[in-house]
């Protein structure tokens, strides 16, 4: 019954590669999957591969967990993957900020966030995409923040707007604030998704 799977970029570029899935016709012919695909950017796995990454401005660089060997990743690479995976939706490339971090750390994550976003959306856009390409609104716990990124999102202007950085082993109060503070300024015309959502209590 499911509607809509996803895909995972970063793994997906380790194994099979995305060389060989863009030769099958992209995700939809090499899975016979006909309904929509959403496929992430790697971004998370800036968060849950910590020990084997290194961050800088250009990017991420990871020590592949299947071999060892040096993997790039910058908001160029993760556009170029998705493009050539053909998914219906793609998620910029961004730093999932951890929990906890203080204001200055999620400042700094978030503003890189938002100078990937913009690099991101240059190159999935420099000819007819596929799909469309969703925003990821950072900021840790800090609500100001997270204003602020929305704002540098729909000036570039997405598709979709994602609330990433959540479910990451914040307490449910300090999400809630997150969202109350968020939601109600997010563009209505455009799809909303909130990212990380596993535990049916946190979808009430």
């Amino acid at each position: 019954g499911a509607e809509i799977i996803l895909g995972n970029t970063f793994h997906l570029m380790l194994r099979p590669g995305v060389q060989i899935v863009a030769a099958h016709g992209g995700l939809h012919e090499f899975t016979h999957w006909s309904r929509p695909i959403l496929t992430d950017s790697g971004g998370f796995q800036v968060f849950s591969l910590k020990s084997l990454r290194k961050i800088t401005e250009e990017g991420v660089r990871f020590r592949s967990p299947i071999d060892g060997r040096e993997v790039r990743l910058t908001p160029e690479d993760a556009m170029s993957v998705q493009l050539g995976l053909r998914s219906d939706i793609a998620m910029a490339f961004d730093e999932c900020t951890p929990y906890p971090a203080s204001e200055s750390e999620a400042r700094q994550s978030m503003e890189r966030s938002m100078r990937w976003a913009e690099r991101g959306h240059r190159h999935y856009y420099r000819e007819a995409p596929p799909g469309g390409l969703f925003g990821i609104v950072q900021g840790g716990m800090y609500p100001s923040l997270r204003l602020a990124s929305l704002a540098a999102l729909t000036e570039i202007g997405f598709d979709g707007y994602a609330l990433g950085g959540l479910s990451v082993g914040e307490p449910i109060e300090e999400r809630d604030a997150v969202l109350e503070a968020v939601l109600p300024p997010m563009p209505v015309e455009r799809q909303r998704y909130h990212m990380g959502v596993a535990l049916p209590q946190a979808m009430l």
